[in-house]
């Protein structure tokens, strides 16, 4: 039995795959991959508006904005909830221009209360049509989950977006995705800054990683009462993913001994024309209840970059997983490569990674019935829908909390398009 409720599933189209608008967990409520759908035909026909009248009305981007709001609003409320306890929001974008309108959007329903937000640019959504990808995480009012504003010095926020750098909710602290930039917002950063004419005099990816480690996300935790040793997830985006390993050479410097849930995926753009990385975490409290447990799972070593994951009070967080082993792709995808069109390959790596988040949430001792979010970064927006499927096979007759975007490529390794990054609860101490 799942200790989480679904919140407004529905059928899309005339498939067989049910979403999960939203999970309610406890104190917990999860929205997870909205676009702006009617889930029957494609884009709703507010956001599309009047055929013969393109220009007319509201801006394209400010009503599909406004939609995707409306929702969360009507959602959350249906559960006791209001806009006030959101804890985090995420959003992709297939274009820069759709950004700012979003923004407004989203201001005119949380106005002077925007919470730690991370926004970077995907190549495609699933819905055709689509420019907001969204996700947020927010709590039931109540038993001291009141959000408050932790002020982080040294860390700038963006006026066009006003969110907050740095949020604290009981035991939990949630840092806004970050970037190198200074704090005029004007560029990077004079200590993640190498001049264009100082060819070794570090790279652009190390002087960033750390200047965002030691100068953003560590004064962001802490604000709240966190620290880097209490960081429980953290989700990083690279402009360049062949800058992977050098990331993970300063990331690991800092969190080898108390490592993160772990996922680094490719991004198309970031705010910031000279940033190659963002990175947003969240964490708790050092002289907190909740306490962060390291969850062991040596099998799936190879599928991931962090730890297997993380377990933080009634949350547990998955490093993300992609269907490989030292060698590189597993064998049995690689080898299906040529009935791709039949799902083959996408239906391998699926049962892979679920098996393996399965594994780790035996580990921890709750189960997969227990997901809560599950965001698919994929290389091919082909491999969806028979890796929904396989997530049925999984959990008969359960709606999925999905969200999927399309990456840019290279994937990490060659071969694997599908990399899954997946929260759990997990009730109980």
């Amino acid at each position: 039995m799942s200790d989480v409720k679904p919140i407004a599933p529905v059928r899309i189209g005339q498939t067989d795959i049910l979403y999960a608008q939203g999970l309610r967990a406890g104190s917990w409520l999860f929205f997870t991959g909205h676009e702006a759908t009617d889930f029957e035909h494609g884009i709703a026909a507010p956001v599309v508006g009047r055929p013969g009248q393109p220009l007319g009305g509201q801006p394209r981007y400010l009503r599909e904005g406004r939609f995707i709001f409306d929702r969360f609003a009507k959602l959350i409320a249906a559960e006791g909830g209001d806009l006030r306890h959101i804890v985090r929001v995420d959003q992709y974008y297939p274009r820069a221009e759709c950004v700012n309108p979003y923004q407004r959007a989203r201001k005119t329903l949380l106005k002077d209360y925007v919470p730690p937000s991370t926004s970077v640019l995907m190549e495609e959504l699933l819905t055709v049509g689509a420019n907001m990808n969204v996700s947020l995480l927010a709590v039931l009012p109540g038993e001291g989950r009141e959000p408050r504003a932790a002020r982080a010095d040294g860390v700038p926020v963006p006026q066009h977006s006003g969110f907050i750098a740095s949020l604290a909710c009981g035991d939990y602290v949630f840092v806004a995705g970050q970037m190198p930039n200074n704090e005029a917002m004007t560029g990077l950063d004079p200590k993640a800054y190498r001049p264009p004419n100082a060819l070794w005099n570090g790279t652009d990816i190390r002087l960033q990683t750390e200047f965002l480690i030691t100068g953003r996300l560590k004064p962001g935790l802490e604000a709240g009462g966190s620290s880097l040793k209490n960081a429980i997830k953290a989700q990083v985006y690279l402009t360049d993913i062949n800058d992977l390993p050098e990331f993970m050479d300063v990331w690991n410097s800092h969190f080898a001994d108390s490592p993160c849930a772990l996922t680094v995926v490719a991004t198309k753009g970031l705010a910031l024309l000279e940033s190659k990385i963002e990175i947003n975490i969240f964490g708790v409290r050092d002289d907190g209840k909740i306490k962060k447990r390291i969850i062991e799972h040596n099998a799936s070593a190879a599928m991931r970059l962090g730890p297997a994951a993380v377990r933080a009070g009634d949350l547990l967080c998955l490093s993300a997983l992609y269907a490989a082993d030292e060698e590189g792709v597993l064998s049995g995808v690689s080898t299906s490569s040529g009935l791709r069109y039949l799902g083959a390959p996408a239906r391998q790596q699926m049962r892979v990674i679920l098996a393996a988040a399965d594994a780790i949430c035996q580990s921890s001792g709750t189960s997969l019935d227990n997901i809560v979010r599950a965001h698919h970064f994929v290389g091919d927006l082909n491999v969806v829908y028979p890796a929904l499927q396989i997530w049925q096979e999984k959990l008969p007759g359960a709606p999925i909390p999905f969200g999927v975007v399309r990456t840019p490529q290279p994937m990490p390794i060659p071969g694997c398009d599908i990399t899954v990054d997946a929260w759990v609860y997990q009730p109980g101490k």
